[in-house]
């Protein structure tokens, strides 16, 4: 069994490992993990808070006995299940919270059966201060460059085109899994705040920071996730390439990436609804009427019109001058690919 320390979150890119185990338990998991780490956890939720219980309120000793006896138990099951077909060339990554006793455990007996296993030193929280110290302390290396537009504009839809072209690309709404507007979210959950950074992460580590790298413009939180400072800092310095284009062609495009949402009619009713303390009570009730009668575009163009245009005006002094701004006549994927390669050939 080998220790294996966390120099550098691009270490993690080098890793001459076949697996990277999480034995924790599912919850902690779900919160948060390493980059491509699958959980095969040697207490349930339900067993590790029993033995913590026990831990605090009765003995030490009791609830290592009792956890030891759970570990080796679900050990076992894993042994048997997804690691059955694994053969002696299989080279693992094992960790636990801190990389102590659960993950010495399971590494101890991987390592018996004959495997070359590697173990965090440090556990998560070795990762985490990684994170921590890339998000947090340290001022990216990066060299972005944001794109800028009004709602509607299919920035997101550009930053894809772009990376069809080649470019650098950082998609913090996919990143986020939420489109950064009241409309914006989508069916599965966005991820817990210490994922949301462990993704941001994880995707610098593989940018070449000499390279330019096109962002989406955004606000400091997307969804219900904040953008950590040290990204945040260097996008509100970055230059922007301004995105424009006429009402209609941005109302289209809407009703085609939120076309899921005219499905949902009760659920844009009730986000409809979350704009009445900005709006008068006749314009709402107009709003409702277009979503009742499925008049999409009407609905579209207004809510750009009347709300989103109006609030995007208002923030711009807050934004750096354009250093090139361009204008499209529609927002159909062959006009987007275009300006993703005149943009692409212009700035990278």
């Amino acid at each position: 069994m080998t220790p294996f320390t966390l120099t550098s979150l691009v270490a993690l890119q080098d890793l001459s490992v076949d697996t990277i185990i999480d034995v924790r338990a599912p919850a902690e998991f779900a919160e948060d993990h390493l980059p491509g780490a699958i959980n095969l956890p040697v207490l349930s939720d339900a067993q590790r808070a029993e033995v913590g219980t026990i831990y605090t309120q009765d003995s030490p000793f009791k609830a290592r006995k009792i956890g030891g006896a759970l570990v080796a138990q679900n050990t076992a099951m894993h042994l048997q299940g997804p690691l059955a077909d694994n053969d002696g060339a299989w080279q693992p990554l094992v960790y636990c919270w801190r990389g102590g006793q659960r993950s010495g455990a399971f590494a101890t007996i991987l390592d018996q059966v004959g495997w070359r296993v590697q173990l965090l030193k440090g556990g998560y929280q070795s990762y985490r201060r990684a994170v921590v110290k890339t998000l947090y302390e340290d001022t990216l290396p990066h060299r972005l460059t944001l794109i800028d537009g009004g709602t509607g504009t299919a920035k997101t839809a550009l930053l894809h085109q772009l990376a069809e072209q080649g470019a650098q690309v950082l998609d913090l709404e996919g990143i986020a899994g939420h489109r950064g507007s009241l409309f914006g979210s989508l069916t599965a959950a966005q991820p817990a705040q210490k994922m949301f950074e462990s993704r941001i992460a994880s995707a610098l580590a593989t940018l070449d920071p000499d390279k330019i790298t096109f962002v989406e413009a955004e606000s400091s939180k997307i969804g219900e996730r904040m953008l950590p400072p040290s990204l945040w800092a260097l996008m509100i310095e970055a230059p922007r390439i301004h995105i424009t284009a006429p009402l209609e062609a941005r109302s289209r495009f809407l009703c085609r990436a939120y076309s899921d949402l005219t499905q949902d009619k009760e659920t844009l009713s009730d986000l409809l609804d979350k704009l009445r303390p900005y709006h008068s009570a006749a314009r709402i009730a107009r709003w409702h009427e277009q979503a009742q009668s499925g008049d999409w575009q009407t609905l579209a163009a207004g809510l750009i019109a009347e709300h989103y245009d109006p609030r995007y005006a208002k923030s711009a002094t807050d934004r750096n001058d354009a250093v090139y701004r361009i204008e499209v006549c529609d927002l159909n994927d062959d006009t987007l690919a275009q300006t993703a390669a005149t943009l692409h050939a212009k700035f990278s």
